[in-house]
């Protein structure tokens, strides 16, 4: 039983989770067009950058406010599960941002965008790849999707093209695109601060408008000339919370209170599950050595499906009994959760809203991080460190990522004193991302945007 009951101290507070205005990007990078490229210049490193402001937020657009936008046509591109979901919420915001105005979405879309309206051109669930070999044995569809949005957008000439995170994909697509007289809106920001920093010239040159939700990007892309962005806080603000209380969650799920809960969130793609879950399932058994009342929930990413467990627990009979398995349940499991492991990605800056103590690992082929490992130059992998500026959650990425040295990790979570000390440093760095609201601001400047452009400008509003 852990002795310091923070989680339980936390449910019973005066702080309601559930009131707490605290994605997807992924910490690793994802490798679609690029990967073969990237071979040849392995040698040259992106720098870091290190700029870890207050949030900075957008100034609107100065033209006329009153300004009429009767109709807009606009190309939406995403190309995995956190943007999706960061897709169809901004899709949700533009029509409840401008009430008036006869939206025609269409474009390459995950299930949320099609349930938000979006028609579909180019259909993209779990087409997300990391790494040369993954990304070679799709390669074809990318480039006919490629093409086929190239295509359409020439054909039905959208009001702007709005493409979403995917930078692999979308900064070569950005291009193409501007080069068509098109307009071209990126929102959330590519880490170009984390590798590769060349690609910069891409959205200084091709890109219309920059939407960051990331408090030191702005300034960073100021320092390499590129001044057209604006922050509109995290999306994850304000959408992440519990909807069970923690007491709630363990009657559902036959959880005992009082004993340890850790959550375990393998990734939301499928050579992620395939790599981190069976380590996470070893991490569990040593841990049961020294906390033999743990409990273990495992949180299935949207797009996966509990299928794909079964290969991974018949080769842990004596386990099945501490693990549940819970699907579009990830922030109830982390809210009754005393600690967690998590995929480095979007997911950790979600563990840090809920104030879930956790540890961040990754693990990739030898081949991809032999290659593309080597391009990675920033001072921390997790988001939630990133975003803190120092290392509130230990890493283990790559070699580093055992199930022992993860086991000792998630022991030393569940100590009272220092959970209590993880807990309060996560508020105090989630209160970086804003405080909510981040579709809605993402979607008054695109509207500002749209309007100048209708009535005919084309300076970019810096």
């Amino acid at each position: 039983m852990i002795q310091g009951n923070a989680r339980r101290e936390t449910a019973t507070s005066n702080m309601r989770d559930d009131e707490r205005d605290m994605h997807g990007v992924n910490d690793f990078p994802r490798s679609i067009f690029g990967a073969a490229a990237m071979l040849s210049r392995a040698a040259a490193k992106t720098e870091a950058a290190t700029y870890f402001l207050l949030p900075r937020y957008y100034s609107p657009v100065s033209i006329e406010a009153t300004a009429k936008l009767n109709s807009a046509r606009l190309m939406i591109v995403a190309g995995e599960a956190s943007g999706f979901s960061h897709a169809a919420r901004l899709v949700e915001a533009l029509r409840h941002h401008a009430p008036e105005t006869a939206f025609e979405f269409f474009g390459a879309t995950g299930k949320p965008m099609r349930d938000a309206g979006v028609e579909t051109i180019a259909q993209m669930d779990d087409m997300a790849r990391v790494g040369i070999v993954e990304v070679g044995r799709v390669f074809h569809r990318y480039w006919r999707i490629y093409q086929q949005l190239q295509n359409i957008a020439a054909m039905r000439r959208p009001d702007a093209c709005i493409l979403v995170d995917f930078p692999e994909f979308n900064l070569r697509l950005a291009r193409k695109l501007h080069r068509q007289g098109l307009k071209v809106i990126y929102y959330i920001s590519p880490q170009l601060w984390a590798w590769r920093k060349r690609r910069v010239r891409i959205v200084r040159d091709d890109v219309d408008l920059l939407l960051s939700i990331l408090p030191f990007e702005v300034e960073w892309y100021a320092r390499h000339d590129v001044h057209h962005v604006n922050y509109t806080g995290n999306p994850l603000t304000g959408e992440v919370h519990r909807t069970l209380t923690p007491e709630e969650f363990c009657l559902k799920h036959n959880l005992q209170f009082f004993h340890p809960i850790i959550s375990l969130l393998p990734g939301s793609r499928r050579q992620e599950l395939t790599r981190h879950l069976p380590l996470m399932i070893q991490a569990a058994e040593a841990l049961l050595d020294t906390h033999p009342n743990a409990q273990f929930i495992v949180a299935l990413a949207p797009n996966r499906d509990t299928s794909e467990l079964a290969s991974q627990l018949k080769l842990h009979p004596t386990l099945a009994a501490r693990f549940r398995f819970v699907h579009g349940e990830t922030y109830d499991a982390l809210a009754a959760s005393d600690a967690a492991a998590v995929a480095s990605g979007t997911a950790t800056l979600e563990a840090a809203i809920i104030g879930t103590p956790l540890v961040v690992v990754y693990r990739e082929s030898a081949l991809n991080w032999h290659t593309l490992g080597r391009l990675i130059d920033v001072e921390h992998f997790g988001l939630v460190n990133l975003v803190a500026g120092k290392r509130l959650a230990p890493e283990l990425i790559q070699h580093d990522f055992t199930p022992e040295r993860t086991a000792r990790e998630l022991a030393l979570l569940l100590k009272p004193s220092h959970n209590a000390h993880t807990r309060a440093q996560l508020r105090a760095a989630v209160v970086r991302l804003g405080s909510g609201r981040a579709s809605e601001r993402a979607a008054e400047i695109i509207i500002g945007h749209l309007r100048m452009w209708k009535l005919g400008g084309n300076r970019r509003v810096e």
